[in-house]
């Protein structure tokens, strides 16, 4: 018998060395070879691409949108741009426990209710636990299938016998096909699994999601190859020990992204949320020093997001920098920018960031808010109540405006905030009734006018 030939393949690049290393030679990556088999080459697998392809001219392509299939849950339907896409496949990663299971089933259950013929497929649960989630959430889906199958050609056969509109695998990390000899969750079985699947969904125009499993780092495990593969990217985000979900779309080939769905875990499964911005506000009987409220814009939607910050003197030679939800980086920055055109030094002291509800703020428009809070924190005054802020802040010292000014404005009046701090270019030309706007060029502009607000 042949000897069986091994190789170390890389988790993090998918790159491969005959021999283990502590470092990966093609992304140079730490400690992440693996070992495993080596796949014997199938030399019939893509006989059938020798024959020629028909091209088209792409005036010629009838490329009118077909219609949205809508899940039932609004908020998944939002950060999906409206619904399902016949044909699109979905990638749903998170981590362990946060409800991406729980809100696929709902999903399917709004789906089958619906009359959408819908199949849930798992390979980490058998059947009755399924039914058990289902009773657990008080879910009625008398339509609803399930099949409990981890190998890859019995799951097409019955896909193909089904004919299902919308299929969920659960999880793609535990199918496996039988061309490769590797173990369920490898790179190769990763990708060749994800590819079948993603041919099946193109040729029969069944919408797929697959559920991804996250590595300790956060990232969805087999070196990205889902991602470039799928069509829909969503991360599932929040703390478990939270009651509160947020969905959030990276990447989306069929609508815009960076759209945010916002749930809450009830003891009958996850529920939208409709009024997001009001998880993110904290409900102080009195202002209170380091609190300032920001505009910030995820997608289409316009949220409101308390930054709170902490300034304290440091007692040690190297003052702390520490941001929750906020990037750390652009901390240290703006830091320096305070000190260098608004007279306001931190270098002995500790400045700690936060923004509330467990939200991550990526826009630079959270610039503004984030020097007010730490100015109203080191001063021990605070800031008014009613009073909503955005921009971003140049290293000039300089206020730059943000896209969507005019519709976090009304989004802010409609929440009841009377004062309005941004950039001069945001400047709405109609007035809008019962908002206060204070429009400022630079940061030392900005912090006076906070300052006279008190």
């Amino acid at each position: 018998m042949a000897k069986t030939k091994t190789l170390y393949v890389c988790q993090a690049c998918g790159g491969n060395s005959a021999k283990w290393q502590g470092q990966c030679p093609a992304c140079d990556a730490w400690n992440t070879l693996e070992e495993s088999i080596a796949e014997s080459s199938a030399s019939s697998r893509f006989q059938g691409l020798a024959k020629p392809i028909p091209r088209q001219k792409l005036n010629a392509i009838d490329a009118e949108d077909s219609p949205r299939l809508p899940t039932g849950v609004d908020e998944l339907d939002r950060v999906l741009g409206g619904g399902l896409v016949p044909g699109g496949v979905i990638l749903l990663g998170g981590d362990p426990g946060i409800g991406k299971s729980t809100l696929l089933l709902q999903a399917l259950a709004e789906l089958s209710i619906r009359g959408a013929n819908v199949l849930y497929s798992s390979g980490e649960e058998s059947a009755a636990q399924i039914a058990l989630r289902a009773k657990r959430i008080n879910l009625d889906a008398p339509e609803l299938e399930v099949l409990a199958e981890i190998q890859l050609e019995k799951l097409i056969l019955a896909v193909e016998s089904a004919k299902p509109q919308v299929l969920v695998v659960d999880s793609i990390q535990t199918i496996y096909s039988e061309l490769l000899s590797s173990a369920p969750g490898s790179v190769a079985q990763v990708r060749e699994c994800a590819a079948q699947l993603t041919r099946l969904a193109k040729s029969s125009g069944i919408c797929i999601f697959l559920v991804g499993h996250v590595t300790k780092d956060g990232h969805l495990a087999g070196p990205r190859v889902l991602e470039h593969i799928v069509d829909t990217v969503l991360y599932f985000e929040g703390d478990t020990h939270s009651s509160f979900r947020l969905i959030r779309s990276i990447k989306n080939r069929f609508g815009a992204v960076n759209e945010l769905g916002v749930f809450a875990m009830t003891e009958k499964g996850l529920k939208g949320v409709t009024n997001p911005s009001a998880l993110f506000l904290s409900q102080h009987t009195e202002t209170v020093p380091g609190s300032c409220v920001l505009v910030t814009q995820e997608g289409s939607r316009p949220l409101l997001v308390e930054i709170q910050a902490l300034v304290d003197t440091a007692h040690i030679p190297n003052p702390r920098r520490l941001a929750v939800g906020l990037e750390q980086a652009r901390l240290a920055m703006l830091l320096a920018v305070l000190h260098r055109h608004a007279g306001i030094a931190c270098f002995d002291q500790d400045v700690f960031l936060n923004a509330v509800g467990g939200v991550k703020i990526t826009e630079p428009a959270a610039d503004l808010a984030v020097l007010l809070a730490i100015q109203s924190s080191i001063r021990n005054r605070a800031l008014p109540k009613e009073l909503i802020v955005f921009g971003e802040v140049g290293l000039a010292g300089e206020i730059r405006p943000c896209p969507r000014g005019q519709e976090r404005l009304k989004e802010a009046a409609k929440l009841g905030f009377k004062i309005a701090i941004i950039p001069k270019a945001n400047m709405p030309k109609t007035k809008i009734p019962g908002l206060q706007i204070i429009p400022v060029e630079r940061i030392d502009q900005a912090i006076q006018s906070a300052s006279e607000l008190n």
